[in-house]
């Protein structure tokens, strides 16, 4: 009899492992299906270059279908619930799906709506989000006009997509108006409810003399507690206030709005899972990659791409009824754009920070981490090819699932 492989969501993690099991399954054996709402792919850090008119639409969207392996079933719905006990996902247009094995892959997505003022009458006039593509556009729309003032950039809690993503967003925004002659026409101000400008102690130091150097501010420890659109300031909940005549919010983020009718998720609607094997704390059967997951880890491409590899190896061995041979380390490594044509790198995991050295070769690089250089640049804009072509697709990449110290310089 035909066992079932089901997978919720053809974002990046989903569409991964249907490219990695439709290859290593046989179709005599295994039937697979992929279910999404959704028919558009969105190459979710290219939304970072179009405020700034580096990039289009047109070069961050693709259609799911063409990512979709042949012999992988797809099924455009919304996800109603999951019913464990009963290996059964409902779907909202009535239909109900078997499953052997489960992978929940269902992403983030972010939640103005929760925090009071944000999403009000300035929404997408003077407050923004760059997290979604209407976001990024209506942003690009009003940095055309826009004279100066107050550039707020505001990280409301974490966890968030993309931690440096806001950082990145900063620095741009200072290249940007320098190099439209009006940066003194611009106060930017950087306000995050860390301590210091990322929760990593070097790299927080790093990123945070950038900022420095730059002439940004920073305030820390403010947690967002409403936006006051009237008054045009954000409040935390010490009651501190700060103006802005333009903000760019990054919101509150959230699971899926199945995971918490399913019973599986934690108070942010992410799925409870073994942060090493990738398996979910309630169902053998069900296992979690990615942004969906409630991992003390970056919600980034590259722990979703060392994640499949981890998870690939273990539903091998789940399948074959052996124990778990792949444990995940929460490697993460994360190009940051500093502007100006120049890049920095991190790469760290669950026990170690980043650290300064040459990646991902001893010695030879040609990435250097902890530091700005022009490689680095290069590097985040030779990834938008690589991800179409070669990590959507389950591909082979060169560099370890484990992070390995070789390289990097301990003191």
């Amino acid at each position: 009899m035909t066992k079932k492989l089901l997978i919720l969501g053809a974002g990046t993690g989903g569409t991964i492992m249907a490219n990695k099991m439709r290859k290593d399954l046989s179709r005599s054996e295994w039937d697979i299906t992929i279910v999404d709402q959704y028919k558009t792919h969105y190459y979710q850090p290219g939304f970072l270059f179009i405020p700034f008119g580096y990039y289009k639409e047109a070069d961050v969207i693709k259609p799911k279908s063409s990512f979709v392996p042949v012999g992988v079933n797809l099924v455009y719905s919304e996800i109603d619930k999951v019913d464990g006990e009963n290996n059964k996902v409902f779907l909202k247009d009535g239909e109900v799906l078997q499953y052997d094995i489960l992978i929940i892959a269902t992403g983030t997505k972010i939640m103005p709506e929760e925090t009071p003022g944000l999403k009000g009458e300035l929404w997408h006039k003077s407050v923004f989000d760059f997290y979604t593509i209407e976001g990024a556009k209506a942003l690009a729309r009003f940095f055309k006009t826009w004279e100066g003032g107050d550039l707020v950039i505001n990280i409301a809690d974490m966890p968030i997509k993309c931690p440096v993503a806001p950082l990145e967003f900063t620095f741009f925004a200072d290249a940007f108006f320098l190099e439209r002659g009006m940066r003194d026409k611009v106060n930017i101000t950087y306000v995050t409810p860390l301590s210091g400008a990322f929760t990593k102690p070097r790299a927080s130091n790093m990123l945070g003399g950038l900022l420095k150097d730059k002439n940004i501010n920073i305030v820390t420890d403010f947690v967002l507690a409403e936006v006051d659109n009237g008054k045009k300031t954000i409040k935390d909940y010490s009651g501190q206030e700060i103006p802005f005549d333009c903000l760019i919010s990054i919101p509150l983020h959230g699971g899926d709005s199945m995971v918490e009718r399913s019973g599986l998720g934690d108070d942010f609607g992410f799925v409870q899972t073994d942060k090493n094997t990738l398996q979910s704390n309630k169902f053998e059967n069900i296992f979690v990659i990615g942004d969906a997951g409630n991992f003390p880890t970056s919600k980034a491409g590259s722990v979703v791409h060392f994640e499949a590899d981890v998870l690939f190896e273990n539903l091998q061995c789940y399948i074959e009824g052996r124990p778990f041979t792949a444990e995940f380390d929460g490697h993460s490594n994360c190009y940051i754009e500093t502007g100006h044509g120049k890049g920095a790198l991190i790469d760290f995991n669950y026990d170690t920070e980043p650290l300064p050295g040459s990646f991902p070769f001893p010695g030879i690089g040609p990435f250097g981490l902890l530091k700005e250089t022009r490689m680095n640049h290069y590097g985040k804009l030779m990834f938008r090819w690589i991800y179409w072509h070669i990590l959507l697709k389950g591909k082979e990449m060169p560099i370890d699932t484990k992070m390995t110290m070789a390289g990097k310089k301990l003191n």
